[in-house]
């Protein structure tokens, strides 16, 4: 979108831990035509919105927060939908909720939310008067009352996940050569993705060869995201071949295990049981 509304991209690089970005990385690609940031809360795990904010007002950026993956996030009690400027949600169906499809934006700024309302249906600011260029983004009834019904169950799908996700990390913390996702203490996680980075090095494998091993063990497992953005052909054509060593290590070594609310204690139990053969199988290699 970023390229659709007529600007170029520069991808930045991640922390290493939490997976967003690196602000320090950001600082060095700034340059006097950068008129915005966008940060993205990724698997569920809020960026340092504090550092972001700072950066941003130093430099009189805008921020578009990327909070697709970031249902029900919170950082220093706040959710991560209420900050300046925008924030960006996702109802794809995989998401913590779903319409369907299609997201919302949220906004404290009156002006840009007249602005989305208006641009989201043909900028018809009377009937049939169009005083500039809009699309047809409206969200149809069907998709708002699946959506509605949703919102009403958010609450409890977030706290089945961050359950899971706790249940998960007591046992693989204990384990040699998986990581388990980096929560700082002003963040509560949401937890879209429960993403864990293997220690190749100590396992004896890659990570392809981890996965098929757990499917073996009948675990389902997600890799998010195996090219980086700044690798992808379109881009590659659009910016050049760019590096960002942190991105494309970590693609390497990234790995999602089932997090979702429907799992039950038997189900989390046969997980962690799973991974746990799989890594004793793999340093004794």
């Amino acid at each position: 979108m970023v390229h659709f509304a007529g600007c170029k991209p520069i991808f930045c690089d991640i922390h290493p831990r939490t997976f967003t970005i690196d602000v320090e990385d950001a600082k060095k690609r700034l340059t006097e035509r950068t008129k915005a940031i966008a940060a993205v809360h990724l698997f569920g795990n809020a960026c340092d919105i504090e550092q972001i904010k700072d950066f941003a007002h130093k430099h009189r950026l805008k921020i578009i927060w990327d909070a697709a993956q970031a249902h029900g996030t919170k950082y220093k009690g706040r959710n991560v939908g209420s900050f300046d400027d925008l924030v960006c949600y996702s109802f794809y169906p995989t998401k913590n909720m779903t319409t369907g499809e299609g997201g919302i934006i949220t906004t404290n700024d009156s002006d840009l939310a007249e602005k989305c309302m208006l641009l989201r249906s043909h900028w018809q600011a009377q009937k049939y008067y169009h005083p500039n260029l809009g699309f047809n983004y409206r969200m149809t009834n069907v998709e708002a009352a699946i959506g509605l019904m949703q919102v009403q169950k958010l609450d409890a799908f977030i706290t089945k996940r961050r359950q899971n996700a706790s249940d998960l990390t007591e046992s693989l913390s204990q384990m040699e050569g998986i990581i388990p996702p980096f929560v700082a203490k002003e963040v509560e996680h949401s937890y879209h993705q429960y993403t864990i980075l293997l220690e190749l090095n100590k396992l004896n494998c890659t990570r392809d060869e981890f996965v098929n091993a757990l499917k073996k063990e009948g675990i389902g497992t997600g890799v998010h995201y195996p090219k980086p953005l700044h690798k992808q052909p379109a881009f590659e054509k659009m910016l050049g071949n760019n590096t960002l060593p942190v991105s494309e290590t970590v693609s390497k070594r990234v790995l999602s295990l089932p997090v979702y609310p429907a799992l039950e204690k038997d189900d989390i139990g046969s997980i962690i049981q799973g991974v746990e053969k799989v890594i004793s199988q793999a340093i004794d290699r």
